[in-house]
């Protein structure tokens, strides 16, 4: 189990380490980037979204608003309130995204042959993180399977910023 007050010396890493770098690695992914500049999360947003919802899972327990407060990016210490209003405006994007495809689904405008680069988008991130997720040990095979996975990460960074440009 981690916890939020462990020692640096200590053999477990502590929960914060653990959150931080993982929220460091996965804001700085290029792909990430792409992706979050034009959705309608700023990067505060979606780091408070992400700590809200995978910091317990990475704790094993549940963890109150003001420990998670702790567990952002930045150096100065921040309120459980103001932890709390920036997940509820994260929240509410997220929400308001969600409506914003059903609504087009709902028009039709899925069946217009306009989206078809975006489908095959998602159809790239799909095959990127299926990649990801069957990385062998070691080997030869991870070599190969390496430099798959980075043939796709520039197919799509490539693909990503072209739709990006109206």
């Amino acid at each position: 189990m981690y916890s939020l007050e462990r020692t640096r010396g200590d053999k477990n890493v502590k929960l914060k380490d653990t959150v931080q770098s993982w929220l460091t690695s996965a804001l700085n992914d290029p792909i990430t980037k792409i992706l979050a500049k034009k959705s309608h999360l700023t990067k505060t947003q979606l780091e408070t979204l992400l700590i809200d919802i995978l910091s317990e899972n990475i704790a094993g327990k549940s963890l109150k608003y003001d420990e998670k407060a702790r567990l952002r990016l930045i150096k100065s210490k921040i309120s459980r309130g103001a932890f709390n209003r920036t997940l509820k405006q994260a929240k509410d994007n997220v929400v308001k995204a969600i409506y914003t495809v059903l609504l087009l689904g709902y028009l039709g405008i899925f069946e217009s042959t306009t989206l078809d680069p975006y489908l095959e988008i998602a159809n790239k991130l799909n095959t990127y993180m299926e990649a990801y997720k069957n990385i062998p040990n070691q080997g030869r095979e991870l070599n190969e399977h390496l430099k798959v996975i980075e043939m796709i990460r520039e197919e799509l960074e490539t693909s990503l910023k072209h739709l990006s440009n109206p």
